[in-house]
């Protein structure tokens, strides 16, 4: 790995937690630099606040690359022409496959709206709801085959309140996200952080 790590974010929408991402790597709380984000969408929020922030852009089109294989594989050859240390997924709305998995394996990290392994896939504040679970959160990982799955690095615990819509709940997890996906990619770069099955062990 460089001497400062390089960083690759994938995103699909607005880009907030990558916005988190970038600026606390830009104010030194992550040991690394963000080299390229990249969007399966062109019209995705979320670039444009990465080139405000100095950040390269890069797209590749779902609707444009086809299969997903081939759209997959250019992703991951995007990533290795910036010399990626770790890619980290912010709202990348693309189930990972085989090839990007072993080309990355380890080095990937997302971060899902849920304390894991509770309510993985899509709309997960909205099964919490459902579920009437008391306390809801969010949770970074690293990724793996199976979808929100991979071995747990940081998870924040947010209350669910009387009366919370999708929308209330949403927000607060969110401020969480901001907070604990910065501090997790800074661990990645922890020269004593090691995984062991499912568990992830740092020095702090």
């Amino acid at each position: 790995m460089s001497e400062k790590g390089r960083v690759g974010i994938l995103i699909s929408g607005r880009g907030s937690n990558m916005v988190s991402l970038v600026e606390a790597m830009q104010d030194g709380r992550i040991p690394a630099v963000p080299v390229v984000v990249i969007s399966n969408k062109p019209d995705a929020a979320g670039l444009e606040r990465a080139r405000a922030l100095g950040v390269p852009v890069a797209v590749v089109d779902q609707k444009q690359v086809r299969p997903r294989s081939v759209h997959e594989t250019r992703v991951v050859e995007l990533l290795n022409d910036y010399k990626v240390d770790l890619v980290c997924l912010a709202g990348y709305m693309r189930l990972l496959k085989k090839t990007f998995i072993q080309a990355f394996r380890g080095r990937i990290v997302n971060i899902h709206p849920s304390l894991l392994p509770s309510f993985p896939g899509l709309d997960a504040q909205g099964q919490a709801l459902a579920y009437g679970v008391k306390t809801a959160g969010c949770t970074v990982h690293f990724v793996d085959e199976k979808c929100d799955h991979g071995p747990i690095i940081r998870q924040a615990a947010v209350p669910v309140l009387p009366g919370d819509t999708e929308d209330d709940l949403s927000a607060r997890i969110l401020k969480q996200e901001h907070r604990i996906y910065p501090e997790a990619v800074a661990l990645f770069f922890n020269p004593g952080l090691r995984v062991e099955g499912r568990a992830v062990h740092t020095l702090d």
